[in-house]
Order: structure tokens, then C-alpha cells, then sequence
């Protein structure tokens, strides 16, 4: 395990949330105090105005309505005395206004211009719309500072007699609130600091003992139960400490008991040549063994957790419910067209004391070669069955005949003959060849290999074919000038070749013609016969080497084949270490052709 970086550790994390719970508590005062501190002093500052305004608002108006004498000041002088009393630091400006919207005095001595113009606020509008007092704050533009505008009505009775239009610098009054921001800020980081250090030396009483119980724990990951946790105190930390030295005790001892039995299991498993799967109660994978992984063609990492039926690919037809109640075997067949392969699964229930399922032993057994034994042995006694009911069922009705009188037939009785004599051959070459087969499964059967020379054996065996052939066929003859020697059984040969030539010649048309072909390749000879036959279609191919396979049986029957030749002449290839194949296209013909190991060196011993 990596090393726990500084990042994230446990003791940064505690000194953090220190630090955090310190700020986050700064934040809330803060805020609660500045809101409370901005709209206390906000509403002082314009209560203080409203209160002057309000002062104001009487001095104005007992100018407004004095009566005047040609000895008196005008209105605008004695207003524009009242204003310049008025003037302060936090007022930009005061305007009074008559109820005619035009303006009888300016606090501003550089704005005196505006006196007797009329006011085109909107704010005044309102007032006098409305007869109540309006208040707005807004930046100003040129400035950039905020400002308070107060407008308030003069009323006389009931009458509206004017009004005054004040600006205020309410900028200060944020100022301070930025000055106290600031103070609070400042102590916050002090704040902070003093708890930070004081969550890193508190921090240490918590975490020392916890890393301590890392190290045992990293310790006992690698199979080290000698080391333990140093206790500091018998507090909740000391209790914890002391517990996990008593599970380090029991662990120890339940670790040795738990690998005795592993290795008992693990034994048992790897020399278990059947597979062996093991699931939980739900049916989920969780041990297969290296024979099982194998016959599946799975890897142990990729199917545990996997589902049993998934995995067995039973899905469609069981449920893990069938399978615990299953008490015969299952056969899986994984067969393909090129390959058969056959597998029987058993099932055993693993239960609980209270007799609950708690899962399933699985034992696979690969059948495969028991079944294709199997299917062969029934196979040869039905074709044996069958190739020897015909020629005695052909011979019965003969001689039943011949025993009715037919005997005394002189033209009748010389064919029946004829055909009982034949059908005895046959069923003796039926037998010869059993026998031969016979012979070559059994493991004592030998051969008696010499080195030949094989062209020239080649020849001999043509030549013999082609003096005894009854029907106009060519042979035609593509064989090496120089000579090939093998080292083989030349009667096992001598079989295997006439068995091909013979039926090259049996399927061969009238005017057909038949090739041999001898060539050199890879350290073997290859040997071909050809003919121009009907030619064998591609489904049957593959199989015209089995035993008693026979691609028209009623053709090769009246013909006296036994379906065996070229299962013969595939064993005996096999048994020199060669190989033998087919190739063919349906109305052209069939090529036979086997391979030996050839010696180029032997050549120098025999020349």
C-alpha cells in the first residue's frame, strides 16, 4: 500500500475542519453584524437628515407664508440665508421648490444659476402627485459614489406649498463599513492561524495512535501478526488500540487454521483431473479450478462472480433453483461441425446446518471420446450388420431357389451359382478387411518397414493395373527420373495403392483418363492418383475415409466395394507418418492423394 500523502491525511483533514468550523463561524457573525451594523448606520444617517429636513421644512415655510414689505428681503434672499446655515459635509445640495416647479433656493453656491428655473425632477413630480415623502439611493454617474436623494413636501393645511429636493454623500457611511470589514477580516486570519495551530498539536494526540494502527494493519496485510499497536491512553483511542491487539492475536491463530485447510483444498483441486466449479447461494461463481477453466475455455478472473447457468450456458432451459434440485446428470454438448465436444456435469448442494442452500459443487467430466466410442461401436455393428445381411439375404434367396429345383435349370441354375460365388467373395473380402482393421487397432500389430525405392515400385504397381484393366481407360504417368527412396511396408503399400487405383478405376468413364504424380516436398513425397469420375461433392469430402462411408452406396454395392479401403489406406498412411487427403469437383473427377517422409541423405548410401 502507498504511503498517504500529506494531502490526505487524516491529521490535515482534522487541523482543516478546525479551520473550516473557525471561518465558517467568523463568516456567519460577520455577516449578521455587518447587515445589522449597515442598516444601523444607514438608518441613522438618514434619520439625522430627515430630522434636518424636517427643521428646515419649517424654517422654509414660515418664509413662504410671512407677508412682505418693500423693507423686507425677498423670498429667494431669505431662503438662500436658511440654506447657507444648511450646508454640510454629508449634503452635495438642497433645492426648495414651489408648488409652480420652479426652484427658490440652491444650497450649492456654485448652482445659484438654477434659482428661478423650473425643476424638472421626477422625484418632485411624485411628491407633488402624491403628497408623500420619497427617498432613492443610486450611484452617481460622474462621481461613481452612491448617493441619497430625500424629497419631502411642504403642506400648509392641506395645501402643498412646496418641497425640498436634497442630495446626500451617503458614500461614507459604506466607507466605514469597508473599514470595519477589513478589521473583521484581519482578526478572522488570526483567528485562523491561532486554530490552525492548535488543530495541528490537537491533532496529533488523535492521529499517532490511528497511524500506529495503520502500520499494524499494513503489517498484517503481509501476513505480520508480531507486531503490536503501542496503547498511550485508555481512553476511546487506548480501548480501540487494545481491541485491535486482541484481533491481531485471533487473526494469527485463525490465519494458521485457514491455510492448513487452503492447502488441503488447493490440493485436492490442482490434482483433480475433472473440473470443479464452486457458487455462492445466489448461484454466482466464486472457485473453478485450472481442469474446469479449461474445458470451458474460460479464464478464472474473467467468470467469478459470473452466473452459474451463464457460464454453463444453461440459461435458456435452467434456473440455479433447477439446478440445486437436479439429481441426474446434465449432458453439455459444445459440439461443433468441425469437432465434437461433450461434457456431463454433476450438481451437489452445499447446505447450511438450518438445511438453507448456501451454493453448489459442480464436477464436469468431458465425455467426449466415451461418446464418440460410443457412437463409432454403434455404428460399425450397424454397418457390419448391414453389409453382411445383404450378401446372405441375396445368398438365402439363391439357394432357396437352387433347393425349389431350380438347379435342374441349366440356364437358371449356372447364374444363381454365379451370384452366390460372388456375394461369398464379397462377404470374404468384407471379412478380410474387418480383419485387417482389427489388426491395425490392435497395439501389437507391426509393420515390416525396408527402404524402397519408390519410383520404381510406383511403376511396378501401375504397370500391373494396366495390364489387367478391362475397360478403355488412359494412364498417364507424371513421375520423377530420379529415384526417391522411403523407408515403408511395401505389402501395406502395395494395399493402400491398389485400394485408390481400384477405385480410380471403378468411377473412371469409358475413354477416361487416370494420372499418377509423384513429387518432392518439405522432406515428404507426395503421391496423387486423379481420375475423371463423377467427382465427390464438398459435404461428403471429408468423410469418404471413414469406415464404410460410401458416397453411392447402391453404385459402390454393385460394384463389390466394402466401404473399406480407404479407411484401410488412411490407417496404414498414418501408421508410415504421413498424411493422406481428397480433393474433388463434382463431373471432373477425384484426386487421392498420401504423403511419406522422405530422407534426401539415404540416396547417397543406395547410389
Amino acid at each position: 500500500m502507498k504511503k498517504v500523502g500529506i494531502t490526505r491525511s487524516i491529521h490535515l483533514k482534522f487541523v482543516l475542519i478546525y479551520v473550516l468550523l473557525i471561518l465558517l463561524a467568523m463568516q456567519i457573525i460577520s455577516v449578521y453584524f455587518v447587515r445589522e451594523l449597515e442598516d444601523k448606520l444607514i438608518t441613522n444617517f438618514t434619520s439625522n437628515i430627515e430630522e434636518n429636513v424636517s427643521f428646515l421644512k419649517y424654517n422654509i415655510k414660515e418664509e413662504m407664508l410671512k407677508e412682505r414689505t418693500d423693507k423686507d428681503l425677498s423670498l429667494e434672499d431669505d431662503i438662500d440665508r436658511i440654506l447657507r446655515d444648511f450646508r454640510g459635509s454629508d449634503v452635495s445640495e438642497v433645492r426648495v421648490i414651489d408648488s409652480k416647479f420652479r426652484i427658490l433656493g440652491s444650497s450649492r453656491e456654485d448652482n445659484l444659476d438654477a434659482v428661478g428655473q423650473r425643476a424638472t425632477d421626477t422625484m418632485v413630480k411624485r411628491v407633488f402627485a402624491t403628497g408623500k415623502e420619497i427617498d432613492e439611493a443610486y450611484i452617481d454617474n460622474e462621481t461613481g459614489n452612491r448617493i441619497w436623494v430625500y424629497t419631502s413636501p411642504i403642506i400648509n393645511g392641506k395645501d402643498e406649498i412646496g418641497a425640498i429636493y436634497l442630495i446626500s454623500k451617503i458614500e461614507n457611511v459604506y466607507q466605514q463599513l469597508e473599514e470595519i470589514n477589513e478589521i473583521f477580516s484581519t482578526g478572522t486570519v488570526i483567528a485562523l492561524a491561532i486554530t490552525a495551530i492548535l488543530g495541528v498539536l490537537l491533532g496529533q494526540t488523535v492521529t499517532r495512535p490511528i497511524s500506529d494502527m495503520r502500520k499494524q494493519a499494513l503489517a498484517m496485510a503481509k501476513g505480520n501478526f508480531s507486531r503490536k499497536v503501542k496503547v498511550y491512553g485508555y481512553d476511546e483511542i487506548g480501548q480501540l488500540a487494545i481491541t485491535f491487539n486482541n484481533l491481531t492475536k485471533r487473526l494469527q491463530e485463525a490465519q494458521a487454521t485457514t491455510e492448513g485447510e487452503r492447502r488441503k483444498l488447493s490440493s485436492v483441486l490442482s490434482y483433480m483431473t475433472d473440473g470443479v466449479i464452486a457458487t455462492d447461494r445466489k448461484g454466482r461463481v466464486i472457485l473453478i479450478n485450472d481442469p474446469a477453466a479449461k474445458m470451458l475455455n474460460v479464464s478464472r478472473e474473467t467468470v467469478l462472480s459470473q452466473p452459474l447457468v451463464s457460464l454453463l450456458g444453461l440459461d435458456e432451459n435452467y434456473t440455479f433453483e433447477d439446478l440445486s434440485n437436479e439429481q441426474d446428470s446434465i449432458i453439455l454438448d459444445y459440439s461443433t461441425k468441425e469437432q465434437p465436444y461433450i461434457l456431463r456435469a454433476n450438481f451437489s448442494v452445499i447446505q447450511k446446518e438450518t438445511g438453507f442452500v448456501n451454493g453448489i459443487i459442480t464436477v464436469l467430466h468431458d465425455i467426449t471420446e466415451q461418446e464418440k466410442i460410443d457412437m463409432e461401436r454403434r455404428d460399425f455393428v450397424s454397418n457390419v450388420s448391414h453389409e453382411l445381411r445383404t450378401p446372405l439375404t441375396t445368398m438365402r434367396s439363391y439357394l432357396e431357389a437352387l433347393a425349389e429345383g431350380a438347379w435342374q435349370d441349366e440356364e437358371i441354375a449356372p447364374r444363381f451359382l454365379s451370384v452366390t460365388q460372388d456375394e461369398t467373395e464379397r462377404m470374404i473380402r468384407l471379412v478380410n478387411d474387418l480383419l485387417q482393421l482389427s489388426k491395425m487397432d490392435s497395439k501389437d500389430y507391426r509393420f515390416n518397414k525396408e527402404w524402397i525405392e519408390f519410383v520404381g515400385f510406383f511403376h511396378q504397381i501401375i504397370d500391373r493395373f494396366e495390364m489387367s484393366k478391362n475397360q478403355n481407360v488412359t494412364f498417364k504417368r507424371q513421375l520423377p527420373k530420379t529415384a526417391l527412396f522411403v523407408e515403408i511396408d511395401k505389402d501395406k503399400l502395395t494395399q493402400v495403392l491398389d485400394n485408390i487405383i481400384s477405385n480410380a478405376l471403378k468411377y473412371s468413364p469409358e475413354g477416361g483418363l487416370i494420372a499418377f504424380n509423384v513429387v518432392e516436398k518439405d522432406k515428404m513425397i507426395v503421391v496423387s492418383v486423379s481420375d475423371q469420375g463423377l467427382g465427390i461433392p464438398q459435404d461428403n469430402l471429408s468423410k469418404i475415409f471413414e469406415r464404410f462411408y460410401r458416397v453411392d452406396k447402391a453404385r459402390s454395392r454393385q460394384m463389390g466395394g466394402t466401404g473399406l479401403g480407404l479407411a484401410i489406406a488412411k490407417e496404414m498412411i498414418s501408421a508410415h507418418g504421413g498424411n493422406i487427403w481428397a480433393e474433388s469437383k463434382e463431373g471432373k473427377g477425384t484426386t487421392i492423394s498420401f504423403s511419406l517422409p522422405y530422407d534426401s541423405t539415404q540416396e547417397d548410401e543406395w547410389l
